[in-house]
């Protein structure tokens, strides 16, 4: 074993060349040597005890800045065998992680940056594991098990032939694709010089291959439609583009395929059950790729932009018919998902990676409340993001008064890096101002927020506010909910981790049953980001959705999964909206910064939503209607533009134990038949009134603490039949119960909470009412009462009389 110098093909561009004396003196006096020692060491420290101090003192007697540059020069199979000869080589060639094996990784043709496309500037924890993976994943085309059924014997005979390699190109032995096709056997290479390869008819696969390009990529393209009929097959380092006779590219309905470093350009790949792929480090340019059935499939580290429909679509239930690969797929899937796997296996992640989450993700997890004193500049122990400016003024006179309160007390917020997420600022910073302006007609009471008294009563009459209103973890949730961690550890149909989509109509598509997992993707620039309809699920964790141009993720007809840990901001729509008997479990995301609502429930949909935070939303934090009966709990909404929860037009729901607070409208409003059951919620601190029970509204509103909100505490229609008991209303600016009885103007109260919401999307019937189901399971058997009932409630230290 020779060490080897710049100028061979061994080394890479960006490797310093070391001085000619340094050259000269390892030429002359280590090469020989170190032949020995690399070679011999092992086995001689197996003979002779002492020999292994000795490789250990030779290491000592150079600086370990020459080793390093030593051995920077050795090829992998060399670096491989110095690891092996005793502690103290091992630990020399890990610290090479930085240099030799950063240049082995970035070198290599079949892969690009571990952190490509999201993250490509920040570096991996270890380069050496990096390629080690990268290295793995290049040899799992080959396992192929049907090889096994005979002996194993055999195995062990092919994993020792050497397998050939045929060039194709210009003055080598084939001259196409297709003849070198017909020539390759079982697992040969076939390498393809720069070029263009075209073919004018379908290529068929029979016989496993490798087929990788030479060179950069895309100095070698390919105008081909392959069609699968063997085992497994590799693709590499290639550009393909469809054939003229057909969009598709490649097609599989049995076999394996796997695709490293590739470029696909305005074509389809198609998948069907039992056939399986792996797609890693891959750019779809206005490309889509389609399962159909799949047992299991996995994409990573892969781009999609531009893509006219979904980029990816997942269509049919989970065949019960796998491939070999299968069960290969499985494992290295449970490996990559390690830290969702059972509570009980968790591993804590690192400062770093916590904060690259944004700094709402650990630090706005519980709300304090100050009991006494103003309660306006109330903040949560870990001061979540001030309201933009820009994003609060209103269209009249006494609401102008609020708007300079309003103005005062977001002064006195602590702001962090997250303000930026929420001002949405552009260049024309005029437009900004006009599309956050909220015009509204306020209440017949409003006109007494001007007349709020800076100094608040003590809190001497009321009890003591609950203290235990803290986000849970998902790790809690889980530990708690079967069904949440069932989804979470749930392995089937496509698996896609750590892809970019941007700059098309839609990301992922799940429809008929299909099943799809999706961690730690972006989606940006896009129509929508997933849309999962009939009885299809979706587990969605750890993803970052924003800038969509309708809501971010659709769920229908029975459509269900977990949507948990997810950044959801920015959309032009609702960030998350459930329709048509959907039913998905919300857990532990951030939905900010949306230009309407954060969550909409509505035509029968359901879901339970925990443990979110939802701030920063132009309309309602969440908005119920037409018979959406979703479970609201252990939520912080706050710093909404309009209302924290809004329930129209015979919404339901159950709300409980939620923090709602320094919300621009009232922190829950009933109006138009709106039916929720109201539990045991924090509303507090809004810039209006507490609960606002408007014309034909209805529910249940028992044991809420309604505290220091500017205007009342519950503010009431005569026409409103809701159940007020056992709440704790106090240190409010007007009253504690206000009951009006003059019809307010819900129509245009409703234009800003989302009653121009876009519900007929895509086609879909406005008629809601013709497509609920009768009756629901989740019905709270409560007293039927036939006027407004308020009983039983603490109310004191308001600012009028009740």
């Amino acid at each position: 074993m020779e060490v080897s110098f710049p100028g061979t093909a061994l080394c890479t561009r960006d490797e310093p060349e070391p001085p000619r004396l340094l050259r000269n003196n390892i030429a002359k006096d280590t090469r020989v040597s170190l032949r020995a020692r690399l070679a011999g060491g092992e086995a001689l420290s197996r003979q002779r005890p002492g020999c292994r101090h000795k490789v250990t003192m030779e290491i000592s007697g150079l600086p370990l800045e020459l080793w390093r540059l030593i051995l920077s020069y050795l090829r992998l199979p060399d670096l491989g065998r110095c690891s092996l000869v005793c502690r103290a080589w091992y630990e020399l060639i890990l610290s090479l992680d930085n240099t030799r094996w950063r240049q082995l990784c970035l070198g290599c043709i079949e892969c690009r940056h571990p952190n490509w496309p999201n993250q490509p500037d920040v570096e991996p924890w270890s380069w050496r594991e990096a390629f080690k993976q990268h290295y793995l994943a290049s040899k799992t085309w080959t396992k192929n098990s049907q090889d096994l059924e005979s002996s194993n014997c055999f195995y062990l005979f092919r994993r020792k032939k050497d397998r050939r390699v045929l060039c194709v190109g210009p003055g080598c032995e084939f001259e196409n694709l297709r003849s070198a096709l017909v020539s390759a056997c079982v697992y040969d290479r076939i390498v393809l010089l720069p070029g263009v390869y075209e073919e004018q008819g379908e290529v068929f696969l029979k016989v496993p291959v490798e087929i990788m390009g030479r060179g950069k990529l895309g100095d070698v393209a390919l105008l081909v439609s392959f069609d699968q009929h063997c085992p497994t097959v590799r693709l590499c380092n290639l550009v393909f583009m469809p054939a003229w006779f057909t969009p598709i590219i490649y097609k599989t309905n049995s076999g394996h395929v796997q695709f490293d470093n590739c470029n696909f350009e305005n074509g389809q790949l198609q998948i069907h059950a039992p056939g399986t792929c792996q797609v890693k480090f891959c750019t779809f340019n206005q490309s889509t790729i389609n399962f159909h059935s799949v047992a299991i499939c996995l994409l990573e580290n892969c781009e999609f932009v531009g893509s006219e429909n979904a980029s990816v679509t997942v269509d049919g239930c989970p065949s019960v018919d796998r491939n070999w690969a299968c069960k290969h797929l499985s494992t290295l899937a449970k490996s990559c998902s390690a830290s969702l796997q059972m509570p009980e296996l968790q591993t804590h992640c690192s400062a770093s990676k916590l904060e690259s989450r944004g700094p709402l993700l650990t630090s706005v997890r519980t709300c304090e409340i100050v009991v006494g004193g103003d309660p306006g500049n109330t903040l949560p122990a870990s001061h979540p993001p001030a309201m933009p400016k820009k994003g609060c003024e209103k269209g009249s006179d006494v609401a102008g008064h609020l708007q300079g309160a309003n103005k005062e007390e977001a002064a006195t917020m602590e702001t962090d890096s997250s303000d930026s997420e929420l001002s949405m600022s552009s260049e024309n910073e005029e437009d900004d101002e006009s599309m956050c302006r909220l015009p509204y007609q306020a209440h017949s009471l409003s006109h007494m927020l001007a007349k709020v008294i800076d100094g608040r009563p003590q809190a001497d009459g009321l009890a003591a506010l609950p203290s235990d209103y803290e986000l849970k973890t998902l790790q809690q949730e889980l530990q708690k909910d079967k069904e949440a961690q069932s989804l979470a550890n749930a392995m089937q149909g496509c698996l896609v981790r750590k892809c970019l989509f941007r700059d098309g109509k839609g990301g992922i598509f799940v429809c008929s049953q299909g099943q799809a997992r999706v961690e730690g993707s972006i989606f940006q620039d896009l129509t929508y980001a997933v849309r999962c309809i009939q009885n299809s699920k979706i587990v969605m964790l750890k993803n970052d959705i924003h800038h969509c141009k309708t809501s971010g993720i659709f769920l229908r007809l029975g459509a269900g999964g977990l949507i948990a840990e997810n950044n959801i901001h920015s959309n032009c729509e609702a960030g998350v909206d459930i329709r048509k008997g959907a039913n998905p479990l919300i857990l532990c995301n951030r939905i900010h910064g949306g230009l309407r609502s954060g969550i909409v429930v509505l035509g029968n949909g359901k879901g339970i939503i925990r443990s979110n935070q939802i701030y920063g939303n132009k309309e309602a934090g969440i908005y119920i209607l037409y018979n959406g009966n979703p479970l609201v709990s252990g939520n912080h909404i706050f710093q909404g533009l309009a209302a924290g929860i809004a329930v129209n037009e015979n919404g339901r729901g159950q709300i409980t134990e939620n923090v709602i607070r320094e919300n621009q409208w009232g922190g829950t409003d009933i109006r138009r038949g709106g039916d929720p059951v109201l539990r045991s919620n924090l509303i507090c601190c809004g810039y209006s009134d507490g609960v606002v029970v408007g014309e034909r509204g209805k529910g249940l509103i028992e044991g809420n603490t309604i505290y220091g909100n500017k205007g009342c505490g519950v503010w009431i229609m005569s026409s409103s039949l809701p159940h007020i008991a056992n709440n704790q209303i106090g240190h409010n600016s007007i009253y504690g119960i206000a009951v009006f009885c003059r019809k307010d103007d819900a129509n245009d109260y409703l234009a800003n909470q989302g009653g121009n919401e876009n519900f007929n999307d895509e086609g879909e019937a406005a008629n809601w009412e013709n497509d609920l189901e009768s009756e629901d399971e989740r019905v709270v058997i409560r007293r039927p009462i036939s006027v407004a009932l308020v009983e039983s409630n603490n109310i004191n230290h308001n600012g009028g009389e009740c």
